[in-house]
């Protein structure tokens, strides 16, 4: 079943528009233009909700890197004008050796990290997708699927709260609608909220739950390992039954980090606090006389897991990053290579 929506009477509101965005708009702004969101990204081009209705921006080179979830300012005829500027955005290295950054959302208001009580149940990859949501500034909400199918439920419940104590954690039946309840706390008009998370741990079935009927195709459970089958295969947006704006992303089988400090610090705080009461301040944790971090895993204040979790994604951001980085330089000094061979033809040319 295909959710009924008619586009030309959502308003900017509905659609999530905020006064940070206004803030942004010049008088020349509502000269002859529409404001939309970006609700889909194709090979071919951009889906764009505005409140006259939805447009399509065809692929040109002239047009900035966007992703679903950003605004954008268009003319009267469809032409792109600008893109505003994010509140916030989530972007990991691309899968694989590719080196590029892959965009994944943008101006999300709450993110809901989605885990699968099962076999698949992993607290350093929690880790991961918070510090992704630290790092945006976005909240995050740890939403614990497969409640019907744990017997360990409060177990593995309050492993996760030891991450965090101020962390959100819920633990639901994607299939039953009573038990999603509790999140629509994050779910009003005006709210835009992110569901993420590994293939196969039920974003789609919850997705399809709270939108009260079938939007995303959904597998079953494989016996051998008690995983998941993945199944969305695109970003998409939708409208929630209390107003809010839905964006569901596809299961991520890697989510590499870059330039991700910030919000590694953040998610790992505990662990930096004790660090900084190291006798050294170029502590290396290891068999320093003084160290606060031997004396936490000692004590069993401190996992060995969770320290071991910290490092690498220091080292995993730190090392993604400065790849990144020299691969913008080069596409630079690539872009400026380009422009000066196409000014030497245009000028040869003229003499001619």
């Amino acid at each position: 079943m295909k959710q009924q929506i008619n586009l030309t009477s959502l308003t900017l509101n509905q659609l999530g528009w905020k006064g940070f965005f206004q803030q942004q708009l010049t008088l020349d702004d509502y000269e002859n233009t529409c404001f939309g969101r970006v609700i889909a990204h194709h090979r071919s081009g951009y889906i764009v909700w505005t409140e006259q209705g939805e447009k399509h921006l065809d692929i040109h080179h002239s047009l900035p890197p966007m992703t679903v979830g950003d605004w954008v300012i268009l003319s009267t005829q469809n032409e792109f004008i600008r893109l505003l500027d994010r509140r916030s955005l989530f972007s990991r290295k691309a899968a694989g050796s590719k080196v590029a950054e892959q965009f994944i959302a943008a101006n999300i208001d709450t993110l809901f990290i989605v885990v699968s009580l099962n076999d698949d149940f992993n607290l350093s990859r929690i880790e991961r997708y918070l510090a992704l949501a630290h790092e945006a500034e976005v909240e995050p909400v740890i939403v614990l699927t497969k409640a019907d199918l744990c017997r360990q439920t409060q177990e593995l419940k309050q492993q996760v709260m030891k991450l965090n104590p101020l962390l959100m954690v819920e633990s639901v039946n994607s299939l039953d609608a009573d038990s999603i309840q509790c999140l629509s706390a994050w779910c009003n008009v005006g709210q835009t909220v992110a569901f993420m998370g590994s293939s196969g741990v039920g974003k789609s079935t919850l997705v399809n739950t709270l939108l009260g009927q079938e939007m995303q195709e959904t597998g079953g459970i494989r016996e051998d390992d008690s995983k998941g089958r993945h199944t969305t295969t695109s970003r998409s947006i939708h409208i929630l039954p209390a107003g809010g704006v839905l964006i569901d992303t596809p299961g991520m089988r890697e989510l590499q980090l870059a330039d991700c400090e910030q919000g590694v610090s953040e998610t790992f705080a505990d662990v930096e606090s004790l660090a900084s009461q190291c006798r050294f301040s170029d502590c290396s944790h290891d068999s320093e006389p003084g160290c606060a971090i031997q004396a936490a895993l000692a004590s069993g204040e401190l996992e060995l897991r969770r320290l071991n979790n910290y490092q690498k994604l220091l080292r995993e951001q730190r090392h993604n990053g400065a790849t990144l980085a020299e691969q913008r330089a080069h596409d630079k000094q690539l872009g400026k290579m380009y422009r000066s061979i196409q000014g030497e033809a245009r000028n040869r040319k003229g003499k001619f």
